[in-house]
């Protein structure tokens, strides 16, 4: 990864949080810690720091992981592999295991490759008020419970259950001032009848975004809708500004599809296994 590439991406990793949470220093690492109620941020490295940062003790990961036990969130740690190239040796040494996510970056003088959709499929960002918001939140639950890319049974009915499920824990309420302040742009493929069955989102950041929450109705897979909210959420932020756009994967078959839209490798974002993924 070049220099300049990395510095853009560790910058986004720095500020997006912020839109969310508050940093709290402990020597050279920060945790993040939430404003409101949503998924919990993590630790890493003090994005003050030069890039390899000041050494990072045992002490200093104890103290994040005693601020985080308090506050009732998981342990959770993630950073950019290139700007802290010393910091997973310490975390495992910690007792916590790491996990690689390898990031890919769409070329910003790339033309987004336009995606045929089925019939009576339509794609389109969502407003705070849209009808089909609490079960496009709801999709990546049942895409992510059932990973990869087979038909399974998971279908409208367990999706507009689950939306219900989400209505009513104030979970979609604590969404909708996020989408509309444009913090957050969650991008829907829907069926004729206002059903989600495939969406993405992005939150941007001093012309920077990372592409997250792909995921697929398990009983619409294999319909080329994942690429097309893909190229939907590139086109989207390139069209409000955002210059660097990115996009972490788990899945080699996954990297396939995002080299075939016109992502490139760069770099590898590390985290802790199992932990909760970012909203």
């Amino acid at each position: 990864m070049d220099d300049p590439l990395r510095t853009r991406i560790e910058q986004y990793y720095a500020t997006v949080p912020l839109l969310f949470s508050d940093a709290e220093e402990y020597g050279p690492l920060r945790l993040f810690v939430r404003k409101e109620p949503g998924a919990p941020y993590y630790g890493g490295p003090g994005h003050a720091q030069p890039v390899g940062g000041a050494p990072v003790g045992a002490d200093d990961i104890e103290r994040v992981r005693a601020r985080q036990r308090e506050l009732g969130v998981p342990q959770a740690f993630e950073w950019l592999a290139e700007a802290a190239p010393a910091l997973r040796e310490r975390i495992e040494a910690a007792g916590l295991p790491v996990l690689e996510r390898p990031l890919m970056i769409f070329d910003q003088h790339r033309a987004v490759p336009p995606q045929p959709l089925p019939d009576r499929v339509t794609v389109r960002a969502l407003t705070a008020d849209d009808p089909a918001l609490p079960a496009a939140l709801a999709l990546p639950r049942l895409a992510f419970a059932e990973p990869g890319t087979p038909l399974s049974s998971a279908g409208a009915t367990e999706l507009w259950d689950l939306a219900a499920e989400l209505t009513a824990d104030g979970t979609v309420a604590t969404v909708r001032p996020s989408l509309a302040a444009g913090h957050k742009t969650l991008v829907a493929a829907l069926a004729d009848d206002g059903t989600p069955l495939a969406v993405g989102h992005y939150h941007p950041a001093g012309g920077a975004t990372e592409i997250g929450g792909i995921g697929t109705l398990p009983t619409a897979r294999r319909r080329g809708l994942g690429a097309a909210v893909t190229t939907a959420l590139v086109t989207h932020a390139r069209a409000h500004g955002v210059h660097t756009v990115f996009l972490a994967y788990a899945d080699e078959a996954v990297a396939r599809l995002y080299a075939r839209l016109g992502f490139r490798p760069a770099g590898t974002t590390l985290l802790i296994a199992d932990q909760p993924a970012r909203s």
